[in-house]
């Protein structure tokens, strides 16, 4: 499996959604830096499961324990590890799933993959369980971050029909993000939240679940960070964001929107600002030019599909029978994931943005 991401900081995930504990390794992180654990936790609690209508009944503390990598609250150089106990899981409510795949989950791609041998209790190793973990690194590496002067916060733009204010992408400012990011269903609008929540429930009511889109944006990263080609700022943050489970979609800047515009349109002009720093008068690029960062801030939206543990009756096979056949998924999900979803896209962002500036 590849559970391995990174170039400079090497970033490690085990465990499944059922087994005895979940947990991350971040190897290569600086030494000496001071991490505030309880801002760490602040972080997992925006995450974790059972604590609002929203989100899944399953109730996880999400308390990481530290292995090693970290003595009196100061990074030693040494691998950070750390593990999270699973201790609310229910694994007769997948009993049926070796045989009978649910559609929109990986049980059926994974039994082909593994020969039948993949664990499918709550989605095993491709649950977003595991984004605990990935919330947990991120909060580290936030920490590192905000004292290199970069600040990561994100927001739900969309979910069903009801819509936040996006970000203004060039004047978009460490405060606006600092007002968002340690909060649980972030929005910039109080209206936008209301409009967003009625539309969970409705499809909570009709049995079904509801997708949506979230906005992050990045601040203080300093230009010229990043690389042509293969090693670009968008190639990097996608490569990480689509090991959420549930991002179908990435876009930077003004994203399919360009395909509309002109290149007199498209361009973002360049200006000498009083400070002597070049800046854009637009940000249609989202902060990076041939894959490098311009020094505006970086701006990019990710498309979350909705949970496809539903339950309403659907079709799908029996693959001991060889026949068709139909399924109702029980257990406790999500109606929708991107209020949840929220912190781990920042966190996403803060490990590939630290991997990028070491």
């Amino acid at each position: 499996m590849s559970s391995t991401w990174g170039t400079n900081i090497k970033l490690s995930i085990f465990g499944g959604s059922h087994t005895e504990a979940i947990g991350v390794v971040l190897d290569n992180l600086p030494a000496n830096e001071k991490i505030d654990l309880d801002a760490v936790r602040m972080q997992m609690a925006r995450r974790a499961p059972g604590k609002d209508k929203t989100a899944t009944t399953r109730a996880e503390a999400d308390e990481p324990q530290i292995l090693s990598g970290l003595l009196n609250g100061i990074t030693t150089g040494a691998p950070l590890a750390a593990i999270i106990q699973n201790t609310n899981t229910r694994p007769k409510d997948y009993s049926l799933l070796k045989t009978h795949p649910r559609p929109g989950h990986a049980d059926y791609t994974a039994s082909i993959r593994y020969d039948g041998a993949n664990d499918i209790r709550g989605g095993g190793h491709f649950s977003g369980r595991l984004t605990a973990c990935l919330v947990f690194a991120g909060a580290v590496c936030r920490q590192i971050l905000e004292r290199r002067g970069v600040t990561v916060g994100a927001h739900a733009l969309q979910i069903g029909a009801a819509k936040d204010s996006a970000f203004d992408p060039v004047h978009v400012s460490a405060d606006v993000l600092n007002a968002l990011n340690t909060r649980f269903f972030a929005v910039n609008e109080a209206v936008a939240e209301q409009a967003m929540r009625d539309e969970i429930e409705n499809a909570r009511l009709d049995a079904d679940s509801i997708g949506g889109v979230i906005e992050c944006a990045a601040v203080g990263m300093p230009a010229g960070i990043g690389s042509p080609m293969f090693g670009g700022v968008e190639n990097i943050l996608a490569s990480i964001l689509y090991g959420i489970p549930a991002v179908k979609g990435v876009e930077f800047g003004a994203g399919f929107g360009v395909s509309a515009l002109r290149g007199s349109e498209n361009n973002d002009a360049f200006y000498y600002g009083e400070d002597g720093h070049v800046y854009t008068e637009t940000n249609h690029a989202g902060g990076i030019l041939g894959g490098i960062t311009t020094g505006m801030p970086i701006v990019f939206r990710v498309a979350v599909k909705p949970t496809p543990s539903i339950g309403k009756i659907q079709n799908t096979v029996d693959l001991l029978e060889k026949k068709n056949d139909t399924l109702t998924v029980v257990g406790r999900h999500d109606p929708c994931i991107v209020p949840r979803a929220i912190p781990v896209v920042e966190a996403a962002a803060a490990i590939a943005l630290l991997d990028m500036m070491l």
